[in-house]
Order: C-alpha cells, then sequence, then structure tokens
C-alpha cells in the first residue's frame, strides 16, 4: 500500500473540492507554503481542523503535546492509520477509537462513516480513553465547530471513560477498532470485539519472539500490527512497520 505522502503538493490547488485535506506549515523548514496531504473523498465542508484539537504547532507533521502525559499524533500517522482501515470505513459503520486523547481523529473517523446531512443516517464511532480531563477535552475539542456539536449531540459520536485495553463491549462488534497508543500485547479482547469482516489497527510494544518479520525488516520496540476478522471468524495479523507511541495503560498507572 503506498503512503499517503505519495500524494503530497505544494501550491496545487486540490482539484474538484471532492478531497479531504489535511493542511499543516512547513514551520520546522521555514519555507512560505502550505503543503496539502490528499487524504479521502469526502467534502471539502467536512474537514477537521486541527486547530481546534492540538493546544501549540497545528500543522507541523510531528507529535504535539496535549496535556495528562498524551500527545496528538502527527499527521502522517493519522494518515497511515486511515490508510489501512479505509476499507472497513463505510457509510453506516461502526468504529471504536482507543486512545482518543484530543478528539481528533475521533472526529475524522466520523466524517467517513456518518452522512452529516441526513437526519437518520446510521453510523457510529466510539472514542475511548482512561483519563477523564481527556475525554472532556475531546468533547471541548469536537464541540468547537457545528458539525462537531450536530455529531455529539446526536450520539453519533460518544467519548467515554474507560480502559481501552478491554475495548467497549457495550457498542460491539466494531467494523474497525482503531488504537492510538502502544498495547503490551495483541489484547484479544478487542479481536473478540471485531465484527466479521472487521480490522484492528493497533501499535503493540513487545520484544522480538521472531513469530513475525515487519514489512520493512526490523525487529523489536513498537510496531503497527494490523488484524483483520474474515467473515468465517478466522484472524490474520500482520507486523507492519516500527513506529514510536505513549503506552496504553490504565488510569492509576499514568
Amino acid at each position: 500500500m503506498p503512503s499517503l505522502f505519495s500524494f503530497l503538493c505544494a501550491k496545487e490547488r486540490v482539484d474538484g473540492g471532492a478531497q479531504q485535506i489535511i493542511k499543516y506549515n512547513c514551520i520546522d523548514l521555514d519555507l512560505d507554503v502550505w503543503i496539502y496531504l490528499v487524504v479521502f473523498h469526502v467534502a471539502l465542508s467536512d474537514l477537521v481542523d486541527r486547530a481546534h484539537y492540538a493546544p501549540s504547532r497545528p500543522y507541523s507533521d510531528s507529535p504535539q503535546p496535549i496535556g495528562h502525559g498524551a500527545t496528538i499524533s502527527a499527521p502522517h500517522m493519522h494518515g497511515h492509520a486511515c490508510e489501512y482501515l479505509v476499507d472497513f470505513l463505510k457509510p453506516g459503520s461502526r468504529v471504536l477509537d482507543i486512545g482518543s486523547g484530543s478528539g481528533y481523529l475521533t472526529h475524522v473517523l466520523a466524517n467517513l462513516v456518518i452522512d452529516t446531512s441526513t437526519s437518520g443516517a446510521s453510523g457510529q464511532v466510539i472514542g475511548v480513553d482512561h483519563i477523564p480531563e481527556l475525554v472532556d477535552l475531546a468533547r471541548a475539542n469536537m464541540s468547537k465547530s457545528e458539525q462537531g456539536r450536530t455529531l455529539l449531540e446526536s450520539g453519533k459520536v460518544k467519548f467515554i471513560t474507560a480502559d481501552g485495553r478491554l475495548g467497549w463491549r457495550e457498542g460491539a462488534p466494531y467494523d474497525a477498532i482503531h488504537v492510538g497508543a502502544a498495547a503490551d500485547k495483541l489484547h484479544p479482547v478487542l479481536i473478540e470485539q471485531l465484527h466479521a469482516p472487521g480490522r484492528l489497527f493497533i501499535p503493540v510494544d513487545v520484544e522480538n519472539d521472531g513469530s513475525s518479520i515487519s514489512s520493512i525488516g526490523l525487529g523489536g520496540g513498537q510496531y503497527i500490527w494490523v488484524v483483520d476478522k474474515k467473515e468465517d471468524g478466522s484472524v490474520h495479523k500482520e507486523k507492519i512497520f516500527q513506529v514510536s507511541y505513549v503506552p496504553l495503560t490504565d488510569a492509576p498507572k499514568r
């Protein structure tokens, strides 16, 4: 699967007004240009502004602190997550976003599965975080836009305080599960909560046991794993690429 960065373009018009874009200024390079990263084919009116979710440098392609030892991931990592989940992000899909943090990706995922122009639209995204203050922050951030307020008021997007390692059984099964912090293992309970078919995108922090080699040939440390549950219930796991995330923990261990 090609990286979203294969679609980078500078100072170019986004053709047709039919793509969602993430816009960030190349301030680190001191360049007076805007870079447009094409992410998905949704209405431009459905853009989610990272400035509503990151307290500083929202358009920089690097993680930014949001308080309580948490970060909002870099735009390229959000792009990778959506790339690997896109086949399961259809109108009406149910999605679980574990480690929802600022609420940014929860909002992006909601735009991909919920048609806000239709009052009877199906689909739901549930954001889970173990830190109550971050759950409150996510709700406040999302309420900064009219669309975000509509999604929250309709119940199509919910933020819940819970131990993300246990998922959220009340909303299962899910067509897609995104985990935004590094787990210490592939928690079976998350796979159990997948719909068949469904996909889990999760960073896992484990020692290299030789059981699988990543697609870029590295071993050990943190890796993104993509776990597919097939229609017949069988499960396929693949270790994809090396990453660096904050740990997925419960409240007493933060």
